[in-house]
């Protein structure tokens, strides 16, 4: 009951900070300009800070050992959410443009924008080393699964890009290089200095409010007024806020994780859609509306599962 609690008590944080984004949005103070800049800072400065300070201040060389059988399981919970997406979408007979949007966004979660602040609430600073693995597996799949899922839903194909392309967009984002830069100091057994710690420090406080307030103004850009429950979504919610955690939950059980890791990874499982969904439908021609009603719908459903969620898992 403790953390269900909590959970509720962090949802009300995290909603009040979205609200922030959505009052910006509709006071005219945050704009495209300003919703790009917010999304670049995040992604390029806020969260590679916040992987150094997580990982360099929670693990050590003998717990990286264990890193990769992590991260193993979270490839493999995904991979079987996708798949049993596709058979989803497959009984739904959705139509061309909403298929592979459909997929997309069952299968895959806001592990980044949602996902820090939502799990560094719940769990505190040490979740952060198991959200970056999470991160890291999930983003793989995301950039060559989840590209090839939304180009196919597509009236215009993407750019074909080849096996050395895929390493460039997926180990050339700024968070995984931070990731691998934390490990290898931590192989190496080498500390950053005391300055760019806490500067490091300093910046990546300001990963989880800014991040909500993102959030909030995409719901504000796809207006509360618009969101319906168009021909299967109601099915995506139910794969991506209740069927996701469970595939989660068990693999983590069947392979032997348990404790936080197993706590942060069916937390991670069990987030709204990614937002990449609804910037690559447009580009590549799907069914954009389809795919940010989608988006927006989870975010407020999740925060009536998650608390759910942290009962269950005891939290």
């Amino acid at each position: 009951m403790a953390g269900f609690l909590n959970a509720l008590s962090a949802c009300l944080v995290l909603l009040m900070l979205m609200a922030v984004g959505y009052f910006m949005g509709a006071k005219g103070w945050m704009t495209l300009r300003e919703k790009s800049f917010v999304s670049k800072y995040i992604v390029n400065i806020a969260v590679p800070c916040n992987c150094v300070v997580g990982l360099l201040n929670n693990l050590d060389r003998n717990s990286l050992a264990q890193a990769g059988g992590m991260m193993a399981i979270g490839v493999l919970s995904v991979i079987i959410t996708v798949l049993a997406s596709a058979g989803v979408a497959v009984l739904l007979r959705l139509s061309h443009e909403r298929w592979g949007v459909f997929v997309a966004m069952a299968g895959f979660s806001n592990t980044l924008f949602i996902g820090i602040p939502v799990c560094t609430q719940l769990f505190g600073e040490e979740s952060m080393p198991y959200i970056m693995l999470y991160y890291i597996g999930h983003t793989s799949l995301m950039q060559s699964v989840g590209v090839m899922l939304l180009e196919r839903a597509g009236a215009r194909p993407g750019q074909k890009s080849g096996v050395v392309q895929f390493l460039k967009d997926v180990f050339l984002k700024p968070p995984i290089l931070s990731v691998m830069f934390s490990i290898l100091m931590l192989i190496l057994g080498v500390k950053l200095p005391d300055p760019l710690m806490r500067f490091a420090d300093y910046i990546s406080g300001s990963v989880s409010p800014l991040a909500l307030i993102y959030c909030g103004f995409i719901v504000y850009e796809v207006g509360l007024k618009n969101l319906r429950l168009l021909r299967g979504l109601p099915t995506m919610l139910v794969m991506r806020l209740v069927i996701a955690p469970v595939i989660s939950l068990s693999c983590c059980s069947l392979l032997g994780m348990e404790g936080l890791p197993l706590q942060v990874f069916v937390v991670e499982s069990a987030l709204p859609v990614v937002s990449q969904v609804t910037v690559m439908a447009g580009a590549f021609g799907a069914d954009e509306k389809y795919a940010a009603t989608g988006a927006c719908l989870s975010i407020l459903g999740s925060f009536v599962t998650i608390p759910v969620l942290m009962l269950i898992l005891g939290g």
